[in-house]
């Protein structure tokens, strides 16, 4: 038993680095991509966001995805195209 929960242990603890692995990944990435877009004129920021907007639209048609899953992306593209990082 205790064999057991050592393991469990050592799993949970692997399993809270990668998460706090990814979070470093998307906060990286989310730095970038504000850097990128306040560097864009307004047109070019606008036509990318539409862009994106038109991808999720039609992903959103033929996707597998939970519908809930499907707005917690949008909220976070929204968030992230619309109002980045101050």
């Amino acid at each position: 038993m205790k064999n057991l929960i050592a393991e469990l242990l050592v799993t949970l603890a692997d399993k809270e680095q990668e998460s706090k692995a990814l979070v470093a990944q998307v906060e990286a990435l989310e730095i970038v991509v504000t850097a990128l877009l306040r560097r864009m004129e307004p047109t070019e920021q606008q036509a990318i966001i539409d862009s994106i907007e038109g991808a999720m639209d039609g992903a959103r048609v033929k996707s597998e995805v939970s519908v809930e899953d499907s707005e917690l992306l949008q909220q976070y593209l929204k968030k992230l195209l619309k109002h980045p990082r101050q």
